[in-house]
Formats: C-alpha cells, sequence, structure tokens
C-alpha cells in the first residue's frame, strides 16, 4: 500500500470505544462568596464546608492498592478563579523531603502534589499545577495525552536523553502561567493552598461545565504515588481518560487581554571582534496576548524577548548530525502542542528556527502574532512571524497553519502549511502534511503522518511519511515504525538531522516485579533500528540493544546494556580537528551502561559508561553528574563527559565538564550560576543569575556572561563579557 493510502485507511477507521474500566469518581467544587487567603494553611471556615476528595489508590509501587498516607482535596470556586486545599496527612512528617526551592523543579524527586485540569474534557490536553513542601510553582501544558513527538530513545544510555524535549514531548514544562501557591509543614504531615484563576485557563464555552480532574501524589521516601482517580501503572499522569469529573464550575464569559512588556540594559565587550571598549545597548519590547474567546488565544509580540537570562547546557557531539535543544522564550510557549505536526526525527515544526541562527546568535524579530486554542471543534494553531535585515539575512516571513480534530479515545486528524519566504527572488520553502493518530482499546496506538516540500532548485524526493503502531499494556511495551524521508524533502522550520532515508525501528520491553532483593521492577528490553539510503539502500547507521533496567524501591537504577552498532559513511567524516574517516562501514560493539542513585537524597550521582568500538576503533566514554543539596536552599552538581577516542587515524579526547551551583532564598529569590568547559572548543564560560520572579516567570533578573579561550585563562584576556539587566512584568490591560 502506497504513503498515502496508509494514512487514508487510518483516517477511514476513526476512533474505537474505550475498553471497559471502572467509573471515574466525580467532584462537586463548592462555590464560595468570600476567597480564603493563600498562606498554606487551610483555616478558614470556607474549607470547612467544603466537600473532600479522598481514597486515593497507589499507581507505584502497589498499583490498584489504597496509599499509604491519607491524602484530603478540597476544591473551591468563585467567578474569579478555583482554589484546590490539599491536606497530605504523613505519620513520619520528619522524613517529608522537601525538594529544591525553584520554581519547575522536577517534582518526581521530592515529595509533591499535582494537579492536572482536563479543562476541555477532551482526555487529550490539560493544564497541570503542582507544588513540593518547599511551595514552588511548577506548571505546564499537556497536549496529545502526553505522547508528543514519538521520540525513541530505547534506554541504554545518552547523557542529551535529559535535554528537555519542549512541547515536542508532549508535555511542554516551559510554559509558565500566571497563579499563586503557599505550603506549610506541621506535626501531622503538609499542606497546599492554590489559587489558580480562570484567566490563566483556556475552557469551552458554556455555562456550568464538567471538567476532567485528577490530583497525584507523591511520597518520596517510600518512592510511592497515588491518585485520587485510580491510573495503572503502565499509564502516566498523563492519560487523561482516566481523570475524575468535577462539576460546579461556572467559568466566566469575560475575556482578558495582557501585556508583558521587558526592558534590558547590557554592558559588552566581544573581544573576538576587536572591540576595544564596552558597549551599553538598550533594548525594549513587549508581548501581548487577548482572548478572543475562552478557548482561543491571540498572541502578538514586538522585538521578541529571547529569554537571555537562560543558557543552554553544552552538549558533546560526536555524530554527523545536529542536536536539538528546547523552545524557551514565552511566547512560542502557551498552546505549543497546537503547532506540533510530524515525529521525532523528522518535526515539521520547531519553532527555534525562527529569529535564532545556526549558530544560536539571536535574529531580530521585528514582530509577529499567534492564533491558538480551540474553536468550532478544531485545535488552531496560526503563526506570522517576520525577522529583520541583518545585511547576510534578508528580511524573511514565517507562515505556520495548523489544523486538528480530536476523536474519541486518543484519536485525531489533522493537516498543516508552513512557508518561509523573503524579499529576494526564488528565497522561500513550502511545507505541506497531513497526520493522524488512531487509539484501539486501551492498549494500541497508531500514527501516521504524510508531507512535501517545495524549494526552488530542488525536486524529486521531496517527500516524507512515517507510519508507527505502539501497545503498552502492565506486562510488556512495544512499538514498530517505519519513515521515509526524501533526499530532497527540505523543511527550513522543521527540525531534520538527516534526509534521504529509511528508517526502520522496533522495540519491546517486558515488565517483572520479583519483589526481593530489595528490587522494584526488571524491564529487560530489546531494541533495533536502521536508517538506509533512500536510493542506493547503503546502511548508514543501525544499532541493536540489549538492555534490562534494574530499578530498586527508593529509586535507583542500573542498566546494563550492550549494543552492537554500524556507521556507514558514504563521505569523509572529520570527527575531530585533523581527524577524518574515510568512507566506508564500520561495525562496533560496545557496552552502555547506566546508573543512577536515589536522586532526592542529600549526594547523588546520575551516570554512565560507553566503551568499545567507534568508527574505525575504539572510545571510553565516562559520563555522570554528582549532585549535594543542603534542605531546599542549597545545591551543587559538578558534570563530566569525556571521550578517548583512538582511531588509526589519530587518536583524541573529547572533555565537557560542569559546575552548577544555587541558592534559593525563597521559591521567589535566587541566586545560580553554570561553569562550563569544553576542549574541543578550546573555551570555558561562565553564567552567574539573580533572579527575582514575579507571576508567570516574570522578574527581575541580573546576569553575567563570560566566555574565555583555554589558552587564556586570565580573566583580563577574555573571549566576551556582558552584564544584563532585564526586567519583566506582566499587567492585565482590559478584562470585558
Amino acid at each position: 500500500m502506497r504513503p498515502a493510502g496508509h494514512l487514508l485507511l487510518l483516517l477511514l477507521l476513526g476512533a474505537t470505544p474505550l475498553s471497559s474500566q471502572q467509573a471515574p469518581p466525580s467532584a462537586r467544587a463548592t462555590r464560595i462568596t468570600f476567597a480564603p487567603v493563600i498562606d498554606g494553611v487551610l483555616s478558614e471556615g470556607v474549607w470547612e464546608g467544603a466537600s473532600v476528595l479522598e481514597g486515593f489508590v497507589q499507581r507505584e509501587p502497589l498499583d490498584g492498592q489504597p496509599a499509604s498516607e491519607p491524602t484530603l482535596v478540597r476544591v473551591l470556586v468563585d467567578d474569579a478563579a478555583i482554589y484546590v486545599g490539599v491536606t497530605l496527612l504523613d505519620s513520619r512528617p520528619a522524613g517529608i523531603v522537601t525538594g529544591e526551592a525553584i520554581r519547575d523543579y522536577d517534582l518526581e524527586q521530592s515529595d509533591a502534589v499535582l494537579l492536572i485540569f482536563d479543562t476541555f474534557n477532551d482526555q487529550q490536553n490539560a493544564f497541570v499545577f503542582g507544588t513540593n513542601p518547599a511551595g514552588i510553582e511548577y506548571d505546564g501544558q499537556v497536549s496529545n495525552e502526553g505522547s508528543g513527538g514519538g521520540r525513541f530513545f530505547g534506554g541504554g544510555g545518552t547523557n542529551n536523553r535529559r535535554q528537555q524535549s519542549g512541547s515536542g514531548g508532549g508535555f511542554n514544562l516551559n510554559w509558565d502561567g500566571s497563579w499563586r501557591v503557599a505550603t506549610s509543614v506541621d506535626s501531622r504531615g503538609w499542606n497546599a493552598e492554590f489559587r489558580i484563576p480562570f484567566s490563566t485557563l483556556r475552557y469551552g464555552a458554556g455555562s456550568e461545565q464538567i471538567w476532567g480532574l485528577n490530583v497525584a501524589r507523591r511520597i518520596r521516601r517510600l518512592n510511592e504515588q497515588s491518585f485520587w482517580a485510580p491510573v495503572p501503572r503502565q499509564f502516566d499522569q498523563y492519560r487523561l481518560n482516566y481523570a475524575g469529573r468535577l462539576s460546579g464550575l461556572v467559568p466566566p464569559a469575560q475575556r482578558l487581554a495582557t501585556v508583558t512588556p521587558y526592558v534590558l540594559q547590557k554592558a559588552v565587550r566581544d573581544y573576538q571582534a576587536g572591540e576595544l571598549d564596552f558597549g551599553y545597548p538598550t533594548e525594549f519590547g513587549a508581548d501581548a496576548k487577548v482572548q478572543v474567546t475562552q478557548g482561543l488565544t491571540f498572541d502578538l509580540t514586538y522585538n521578541t524577548d529571547f529569554a537571555q537570562v537562560e543558557v543552554d547546557e553544552a552538549q558533546t557531539n560526536l555524530t554527523r548530525f545536529s542536536i536539538q535543544f528546547p523552545e524557551k522564550r514565552p511566547f512560542f510557549l502557551e498552546n505549543a502542542g497546537y503547532f506540533n505536526v510530524g515525529a521525532g526525527g523528522a518535526d515539521l515544526f520547531f519553532s527555534r528556527r525562527i529569529g535564532i541562527g545556526h549558530a544560536g546568535t539571536p535574529v531580530p524579530i521585528v514582530g509577529g502574532g499567534r492564533l491558538s486554542g480551540k474553536v468550532g471543534g478544531l485545535n488552531v494553531g496560526l503563526l506570522q512571524i517576520r525577522t529583520d535585515d541583518l545585511g547576510l539575512s534578508p528580511e524573511t516571513d514565517y507562515s505556520v497553519v495548523r489544523l486538528a480534530r480530536e476523536l474519541p479515545n486518543r484519536s485525531r486528524v489533522g493537516g498543516g502549511f508552513l512557508r518561509r519566504a523573503s524579499g529576494v527572488d526564488g528565497d522561500w520553502n513550502h511545507t505541506m502534511a497531513i497526520d493522524g493518530q488512531l487509539g484501539v482499546g486501551e492498549a494500541w496506538t497508531f500514527s501516521s503522518f504524510l508531507a512535501r516540500t517545495e524549494t526552488p532548485g530542488l525536486g524529486g524526493q521531496d517527500h516524507s511519511f512515517d507510519v508507527q503502531g505502539g501497545y503498552t499494556a502492565r506486562r510488556f511495551r512495544g512499538t514498530v515504525n517505519y519513515r521515509e524521508v526524501g533526499a530532497d524533502f527540505n523543511p527550513e522550520l522543521g527540525f531534520l538531522p538527516r534526509s534521504g532515508y529509511r528508517y526502520g525501528q522496533a522495540f519491546g520491553m517486558v515488565y517483572f516485579r520479583p519483589g526481593r532483593w530489595g528490587i522494584r521492577e526488571l524491564r529487560p528490553h530489546v531494541s533495533f533500528f536502521t536508517y538506509r539510503d533512500l536510493t542506493t539502500g547503503f546502511e548508514q547507521t543501525s544499532r541493536l540493544h540489549l538492555d534490562s533496567h534494574i530499578e530498586w524501591e527508593d529509586g535507583m537504577e542500573l542498566h546494563p546494556a550492550v549494543n552492537w552498532v554500524r556507521e556507514g559513511i558514504e563521505r569523509p567524516f572529520t570527527v575531530s580537528e585533523g581527524v577524518t574517516v574515510a568512507p566506508g562501514t564500520y561495525d562496533a560493539a560496545e557496552l552502555a551502561w547506566v546508573f543512577f542513585t536515589d536522586e532526592s537524597a542529600a549526594l547523588s550521582f546520575n551516570g554512565g559508561m560507553n566503551w568499545g568500538g567507534f568508527l574505525t576503533g575504539d572510545r571510553i566514554n565516562p559520563y555522570g553528574t554528582i549532585t549535594a543539596r543542603r534542605g531546599s536552599s542549597l545545591s551543587a552538581s559538578f558534570r563530566l563527559d569525556y571521550n578517548d577516542v583512538s582511531l588509526p587515524e589519530g587518536d583524541f579526547t573529547a572533555t565537557l565538564a560542569g559546575l552548577r551551583l544555587a541558592y534559593f532564598i525563597t521559591p521567589r529569590l535566587y541566586l545560580q550560576s553554570l561553569t562550563q568547559y569544553a576542549d574541543r572548543a578550546d573555551s570555558w564560560s561562565t553564567n552567574v543569575r539573580i533572579g527575582w520572579l514575579d507571576t508567570a516567570g516574570t522578574g527581575l533578573f541580573i546576569v553575567y556572561n563570560e566566555a574565555n579561550g583555554f589558552d587564556t585563562l586570565a580573566l583580563d584576556t577574555p573571549l566576551n563579557r556582558s552584564l544584563t539587566i532585564k526586567y519583566t512584568k506582566l499587567f492585565n490591560v482590559v478584562r470585558w
């Protein structure tokens, strides 16, 4: 069957009904006149009059069993916001793990409570709000039940797996909403009090509504996770068809317009460019957000905020292909999942292509707009952006149209059109795609996309398609995938590490729970993937991976993997300066072990070892991060990624080291530093930042950056230096 036939069959099948499962629990929000004070102490009388959500059920370690400690949840509502009060009783309050006091800290490494609101009750999209006993704000948006771009890692250890996948991963942690939370710890456990304004949420039209709701609790010392609406252990909290139902909500029909301006003052000097003195540029710009309807948002930007307060964590890359980094600019984050087209390895829209050059240098965005959300039963993503003329890079327009309709049981169908065009004749690119997903029962999921591009001067193989099937059950999980990408397929608004190939992949994992030796779970698995030249069939890359994850009760894991790898090089490949590997096919075997301890402990380790054949020779690659914490206020981590490569063409090493220090004064006030060293770039760099946060990730930031050449460690001869003071604030402009 031709690729289009695969997709047509997928779309014609439609969605199948869910298999039988227990009816989810339901609750009703209690309407109030006077709002409680958000102080982490549920002392006001309004909480006493609210219905109690209780009876939490474990997902881990004993799924289906009652939670080991009681959790009581109360939900209030008024015309402006939803209020959630959570009492997390604990018979051993001294054993509560508070976690670090920094926004969006990994809640798997502390005691925590998580609220999941499916505001459209579509069982595919949701807002997430959480906290730990330190009182942090943790939030994000779920799309496509968290399944996202279909990235396949297969285990076995690569430290690049820790890189965030952003919205493409189905859960966008980089989104920051405007809401409040406070916590307190006492002799009975701990408490959390949330205020979530309706203006932060997006929802459908209508008077009284029913939303999906689930509440998750983590007790870290027991490595236990429990839910108000039970979720089987083969799924995670984003499996929204298991969520309970929350009624008693009458969200306001009013709409809100907000403006988030920023002003930035720099002192900067580029020594490499020969600048003799510091420059003092001033920048300002703004993002505006208008609720067209309760479910549809119009975003505008002028001189877009480039999130200068954050730096990407450096990565070692010994491959022929580029590495993907996540989007962090606020303008692109809300409803980012509504723009996703394609799958891992062929992402057709990647917003970092707009306004950021290949070397990571910002290209000024003159302005633009985004329209995203739900209207008429459709998921809508529209974008128009213009970047400035930098001489070598002409003024350029970027346009995206993405429409999708969600169907029952994890199913959907959609399409997209993406365009890049400058004012130069013949400088344009189009990408067109249709895609779909089909859920069959609880266990089976099938997905596919078909796309082609148009680029002046390129023709012939300008297509791409992907077909994927997955099965998830309590004791087994497996996937199969086939993808084809033409040699002339050129999605200039996407992320495509390689082109002109056929890709096949198969993966299977079995789950065992021995109940002895302190081991919680064994996960033996096997995976295989291969890339072959689309025209000649030449095998470019393949890997057979055998592994068994061993997980202990405290969360410690060991992954003793073995890989058999083939690299087929069609053109000379310079893997390091002065070291070039000739074309040919090179087979190798390697150990790829991963080991990490309980990462919530005061001292923890996460790392591994790749050891074995590499191209024409051998490689030893130990890597890891050691982290030390003191309470919720202090943390320090040292990261090392060392490659010792021995080839007939020449020997070389590649070392990447980083030291991260942090002092969290309060959840809204912090001091952090990141120092990184890379011998391949002959440089080391330092980023020091003070953040004083307001709502939605805005606030005051003071940032110092410095980069030095490896041979010029003296501080008076750096490559560049800058001091940045940036202030950004959210204003509610009009409500109607």
